[in-house]
């Protein structure tokens, strides 16, 4: 939903780091969680003001801004009651760097999958590569790294573990190895 944000703001033409119109355009923005369009082979999408936004949530430019954006208390808050709303719906998966600590501090499991930032980098870059995108894994570990810095560092809601969280260690596992275990836990 922030990357979803974030692309809002870069179509709209509001520069990322300026946090007071941020402040402004993310309450008064309609974002919602549906099905996606038959034959986009997605599950779902995040419509933005009723666009799509979900194919641009990967572009590299959104990737870039997406900690600035989301660094804005205000934002934050906004997000946070979406994302509130839409758990409140029904039974619900939530992936995202505060569920388990602001939004959904009450879930009944909370996993947080961890990976070593060169795994994380590599797995960001064959999923590029899937998308046709040349990247250079340096790049890609020196974005993660910012990202994760401007997370871990913010005041509202910083990129921490909840205290009762079930850590995963992915790194050597694939995807379907990493299912298992987060549905033992489910079991």
């Amino acid at each position: 939903m922030y990357r979803a944000l974030t692309w809002f703001v870069l179509e709209s033409g509001v520069d990322p780091a300026d946090e007071e119109r941020l402040a402004q355009i993310a309450p008064q923005t309609s974002m919602t969680v549906g099905t996606a369009p038959e034959g986009s082979g997605r599950h779902n999408s995040v419509l933005v003001e009723g666009k799509d936004a979900t194919p641009f949530l990967v572009r590299p430019d959104v990737e870039g801004a997406v900690s600035l954006v989301s660094r804005v208390p205000a934002v934050r808050e906004a997000m946070v009651a979406v994302q509130r709303r839409i758990a409140a719906e029904g039974a619900i998966v939530m992936a995202g760097r505060d569920i388990g600590t602001t939004v959904l501090p009450d879930a009944a499991l909370k996993v947080y999958l961890d990976a070593s930032p060169e795994e994380r980098a590599r797995r960001r870059q064959r999923q590029a590569a899937a998308r046709g995108e040349k990247t250079e894994l340096e790049d890609v570990l020196e974005g993660l790294a910012r990202r994760d810095a401007i997370d871990s560092g913010r005041e509202t809601s910083p990129l921490r573990p909840a205290a009762d969280a079930v850590i995963i260690d992915t790194d050597g596992l694939n995807l379907e190895q990493v299912v298992e275990r987060v549905m033992a836990l489910t079991r």
